[in-house]
């Protein structure tokens, strides 16, 4: 037996969707996926950023829009049934897209919280369990199709801000991804989750904006995260020598969960 460098860390000839794909961590992991020939599906809510960074990632590559809203279930069935007629199969799934509510605990609004739940943790297990044909059709354990679902270190521990849903959404998500990884790997899936610390994103745009010199000088390393480092991660898990690793929880916020520098 040789171990091939190349060959447990390629992704190419795979098909992937992910999730909010069209900025943020989502973009950043269709991006490493595309140019390392990953064809690639990305869907988002709004069309025209969606096609615009399609457009974009597909300079490096294959990336393809599929615009809808998975929180609903019309959006979600209309987004599974477009992927049914293009593809026989899917190799990796990211359940990437997500929501944020900033509230006060006595202010919280009910809408909100039901927001925050129905795209964050609702809408992971249904698309999940939507695809879930095309993500089995001839995956085994020895060489699997890859569930990827983005948690957040606020589902680790508890965050300074008002963000309730958020947090409680995030805990979720991990626990559906140990959940899923024990129901699902004799169907031949592994399910992982990463629990990124501080990206820069439009959902953290609000909070870098006013403190992103105090996050960088509290984390042990010093800085934020980068677009290489969440697409390092999510390339692995989705390689050959990931094979075997299933139901994780991986904190990607350079130590920041674990305490202050």
């Amino acid at each position: 037996m040789s171990f091939n460098i190349n060959e447990m860390f390629s992704v190419a000839g795979k098909t992937a969707i992910v999730t909010g794909g069209s900025r943020g961590i989502g973009k950043m992991i269709a991006q490493g996926f595309v140019e390392n020939g990953v064809k690639t599906y990305i869907t988002a809510r709004k069309a025209e950023a969606c096609e615009a960074t399609a457009a974009e990632l597909s300079v490096g590559g294959v990336c393809i829009a599929l615009p809808a809203d998975i929180s609903t279930t019309s959006g979600r069935n209309q987004f599974v049934e477009a992927i049914k007629q293009r593809e026989s199969k899917i190799d990796i799934l990211v359940n990437n897209a997500g929501a944020a509510w900033g509230a006060s605990f006595e202010d919280y609004p009910d809408d909100g919280y039901d927001k925050v739940m129905d795209i964050n943790v609702r809408a992971v297990f249904m698309l999940t369990r939507d695809l879930l044909p095309l993500l089995t059709k001839d995956a085994s354990t020895e060489n699997p199709s890859r569930v990827i679902n983005i948690g957040s270190i606020d589902g680790l521990r508890v965050s300074s801000t008002d963000n309730f849903a958020y947090g409680a959404s995030k805990a979720a998500v991990h626990f559906l991804t140990r959940n899923l990884a024990v129901r699902l790997a004799r169907k031949g899936l592994t399910v992982n989750a990463i629990a990124p610390g501080p990206f820069e994103s439009k959902m953290m745009a609000h909070t870098l904006a006013q403190f992103q010199d105090r996050i960088e000088k509290e984390n042990p390393m010093g800085r934020i995260g980068s677009p290489r480092d969440m697409a390092g991660l999510a390339l692995f898990l989705a390689s050959s020598a990931a094979t075997y690793m299933t139901g994780q929880v991986i904190a990607l916020d350079g130590g920041r969960h674990l305490g202050s520098a």
